[in-house]
């Protein structure tokens, strides 16, 4: 359109893949006014965001150079579903890469913000609502857990999503999930090993474990109902 054409179904035939069945929606979404005007603005916002793309390609490839003393880290980062390339930099780059400066994962939660803050009175805890920390790593792996909540059960960390996305909605959810996903980054990076899933169906593997012992014959609990 910007470089003069503006017949409607032309357009349309340049549609691909799944979008060609829809050629005739296409042709009349297509159909109205766009002058000369409205050509020179749309190249111009066009050449703006190669621009802004460009810059944004040098510095992506400057992080990369960047985190190449990492990179082992980076990769065994990566084996955690809905960990990428930008969150694996992220957890390097807000953390060290040294987890020996957290003396436990729990440490590494809180300090992150992904670990509910708690009052304590009279030697009762209750919550005091969300707790401060490293927005910047929270937020991306709270984007990592969003992306694990569309793997439909593939595994661990998708199973937890669905199983609490149902108990205490969708916020709770993946900021539950981000933790999850910190935390194993935390004995993967102490331990230098690839993550290990315990696969979707462990939840409904411990409750039947749990109910197992429960009335087993040699267990208290049976014998004393």
């Amino acid at each position: 359109m910007i470089e003069g054409e503006t017949d409607p179904l032309r357009l349309a035939d340049m549609a691909k893949g799944k979008m060609r069945r829809k050629i005739p929606d296409l042709a009349q979404a297509l159909t109205g006014n766009f002058d000369a005007n409205h050509a020179r603005l749309a190249h111009s916002m066009l050449r703006r965001l190669d621009l802004v793309e460009h810059a944004m390609a040098e510095l992506d490839q400057v992080i990369v150079d960047a985190c190449r003393p990492w990179q082992h880290q980076i990769e065994l980062l990566q084996t955690i579903p809905g960990v990428g390339p930008k969150v694996a930099e992220v957890i390097i780059a807000e953390t060290g890469g040294d987890m020996s400066r957290f003396p436990t994962a729990a440490h590494l939660a809180a300090w992150a913000g992904l670990a509910p803050a708690m009052n304590e009175s009279a030697g009762k805890q209750s919550p005091a609502g969300k707790r401060h920390g490293n927005k910047w790593l929270a937020a991306m792996l709270v984007e990592a857990a969003g992306s694990v909540g569309r793997m439909h059960n593939k595994n661990y960390l998708a199973a937890q999503h669905a199983r609490l996305l149902k108990r205490r909605g969708m916020g709770r959810a993946q900021v539950a999930v981000a933790r999850t996903i910190l935390v194993s980054a935390y004995w993967m990076l102490k331990r230098d090993e690839p993550y290990h899933d315990l696969g979707a169906d462990w939840h409904t593997r411990r409750n039947d474990q749990a109910h197992t012992r429960v009335w087993s014959p040699n267990s208290n609990a049976s014998a004393t109902r």
